[in-house]
């Protein structure tokens, strides 16, 4: 539809790409947020803070807050002020041209669906999972994949880390902040992480390794009370009676749409800067599809800002918006 085109479009409605709506409309700039489908696991709408129960590290809420409950006031406070919110998937997206085109759908048809001046990238990552069913029932109820997030919850507590990596052992050497015991599971018998992080997570005396193990079940209906675990030569099997699981074997960027067009690092992750800027005029990242470091809802949402911010200049340097009517009170 060559009539619909946008000042800004943003792909994706996690704290970054809803912060980002927030501000763009507050300029004015009518975005249209493609927010992702509930049965898509790459994108899905509200981002992974939907699959989070409490959340006590977000300012502003003394007592914490649900998960879905904040990225629902994230929806709300954007479409107050204008933004306007579709429940799609993008399947395609071609930036070699101006305006860019954005498909929703079939994506073998000629025309895209819709045709933005300027496209925010917010599609975020998610976490590699074990792929056990418990596991997705159980997820932020003792099941996490945030160390973080969700650690606090578990002070005094025997919990299990599952990873060899550099990431593992950060999750674990945080998580003995609070808990009595971490148990380090990790199917070969030796890590992958540097050498400095196996020294310091080995010399911890709370850290045990459960090694040559991989996680076959999680147990529990509605909370964790055990991990089912099964050595990779004999089979043997047994349980480790933890209440706590952190699954930490890497993180990938929701970036598929955009291979061959934006630049990545190696892993996948969108590079950006001077700010939010591609290697693409016009189009912007923010939230985790560009962070692989912090990975928190407040880092997200502060990127989203900045995003908003610099599409915002960068269509008034190209005289593609009325400086006059983009007046506004960032």
């Amino acid at each position: 539809m060559d009539d619909d085109i946008r000042e800004i479009i943003i792909i994706g409605s996690g704290p970054a790409g809803l912060t980002a709506a927030i501000y763009a409309a507050r300029a004015n700039l009518a975005p249209l947020v493609i927010e992702g489908e509930p049965s898509s696991t790459s994108d899905q709408p509200g981002g992974q803070l939907m699959l989070t129960t409490e959340v006590e590290n977000y300012p502003g809420f003394v007592e914490g807050i649900m998960g879905p409950e904040l990225m629902m006031a994230f929806r709300g406070q954007a479409a107050r002020f204008g933004a306007e919110i579709l429940t799609a998937r993008v399947t395609r997206v071609d930036l070699s041209e101006r305006p860019f085109g954005v498909w929703v759908g079939d994506p073998d048809v000629p025309a895209p669906t819709h045709r933005a001046h300027a496209l925010i990238v917010a599609t975020g990552a998610r976490s590699l999972m074990l792929g056990l069913e418990a596991e997705e029932r159980l997820i932020g109820h003792g099941v996490s994949t945030c160390a973080t997030c969700d650690g606090f919850f578990f002070r005094g507590q025997h919990i299990a880390v599952v990873g060899g990596g550099d990431s593992a052992m950060e999750e674990a050497l945080f998580l003995t902040k609070f808990a009595e015991k971490v148990t380090v599971i990790h199917r070969r018998d030796e890590l992958r992480a540097s050498k400095i992080m196996q020294e310091r997570a080995q010399k911890n005396d709370k850290i045990e390794f459960c090694w040559n193990h991989v996680v076959v079940d999680v147990l529990g209906d509605t909370k964790v009370e055990g991990v089912e675990v099964e050595h990779v030569h004999t089979g043997e099997r047994s349980t480790l009676p933890v209440t706590g699981l952190f699954v930490a074997i890497g993180h990938r960027p929701n970036t598929d749409l955009f291979r061959g067009q934006l630049d990545m690092d190696a892993n996948g992750y969108l590079i950006t800067g001077p700010g939010t800027r591609t290697n693409v005029e016009g189009v912007f990242a923010c939230g985790d599809v560009q962070d692989h470091t912090y990975r928190q809802a407040i880092t997200a949402a502060g990127s989203g800002c900045m995003a908003a911010i610099d599409a915002e200049r960068w269509l008034e340097s190209r005289g593609d918006i009325d400086a006059q009517r983009t007046a506004t009170n960032w």
